[in-house]
């Protein structure tokens, strides 16, 4: 679906409209006087001319029994792409832990939302967070340094370009167990940090 002139995507849901009408085999007049509204707007609508109110979409989609979800399904697919400049990414600490964000869940990710940061551990210092474990997945890659990450009862040693990932809902600490900052990057779902 091509953006706008603004780099917007348009809503174009007006097709979906008159296929489900048809398919149902009712005629312009009958929805338009069901959803209180004139033949001639269900017809703009239809041949997206026009962009309706959000009361007269919902009168449309009860009279068609649509789900709204289906309506957006283009649009959620076709959402711009994020872009996060290096000076623009939100910087948590927790502790001596510096986190930067790289990746922001979006509003409608719903399942799917993870969020996905760089963290710099100083030597001898290790994660807050994770201690008591939380519902979800990580996953990390060492960018630089050498690391220690406590699974429960297991540990595993990480060097620079190894990676790891695991269940999040057991307890877990990442530890630096270099003498130079530890860089890692982590991607976490569903978001913990940034939330």
């Amino acid at each position: 679906m091509a953006d706008d002139e603004h780099g917007r995507t348009p809503f174009r849901f007006g097709e979906k409209l008159r296929q489900v009408r048809e398919r149902k085999g009712l005629t312009l007049k009958i929805v338009a006087k069901q959803a209180g509204v004139s033949e001639s707007l269900v017809s703009q609508i239809e041949r997206n001319r026009v962009s309706p109110a959000i009361d007269t979409l919902l009168s449309l989609t009860d009279v068609l029994d649509i789900n709204l979800e289906f309506l957006f399904q283009e649009y959620r697919r076709g959402r711009p792409v994020q872009v996060i400049r290096s000076g623009e990414r939100r910087t948590i600490t927790e502790g001596t832990v510096l986190y930067e964000e790289i990746s922001r869940p979006g509003d409608a990710d719903g399942v799917h939302a993870l969020e996905a940061y760089i963290m710099t551990i100083p030597p001898g210092e290790h994660t807050i967070r994770g201690s008591h474990g939380h519902p979800g997945r990580e996953c990390g890659y060492i960018l630089s340094g050498r690391a220690e990450l406590q699974y429960d009862s297991r540990s595993y040693k990480l060097e620079t370009g190894d990676s790891i990932s695991f269940a999040a809902s057991s307890p877990h600490l990442l530890s630096n167990r270099g003498d130079v900052p530890l860089r890692a990057l982590w991607v976490v779902t569903p978001p913990q940090r940034f939330e």
